[in-house]
């Protein structure tokens, strides 16, 4: 079954609002606002592919994280199958955090 537009921009909004549930056990900021998702690519028929990054290769929840996001995303109504890529290309760095997280450390 194709989705349309509409249903793939509302179901956009779903991911993004689980994705902020998912958060940094070391920073206490959500993955979204810290800029560890890179991507969020949805297909016609709700396959969902999402590109994100920890903030170090030796994060300790280099394991778990992604899981998190993946099992969380599939969650999502009418999300069909989620792929996600977990890339180091580029370096997170604290520049990539919005506004929003970066007044929450205290860095503003």
């Amino acid at each position: 079954m194709n989705f349309t537009d509409d249903q793939i921009a509302d179901i956009g909004e779903e991911i993004i609002r689980v994705l902020k549930t998912v958060y940094d056990p070391e920073i206490p900021v959500d993955i979204y606002e810290l800029g560890l998702i890179y991507d969020v690519q949805i297909s016609e028929e709700a396959d969902v592919k999402i590109i994100m990054t920890l903030t170090s290769p030796n994060c300790p929840v280099a394991e778990s994280l992604p899981q998190e996001v993946k099992d969380k995303v599939k969650e999502v109504e009418n999300v069909n199958e989620v792929e996600l890529e977990l890339t180091f290309e580029p370096t997170w760095n604290k520049d990539m955090m919005s506004e929003e997280a970066k007044f929450e450390l205290g860095m503003l």
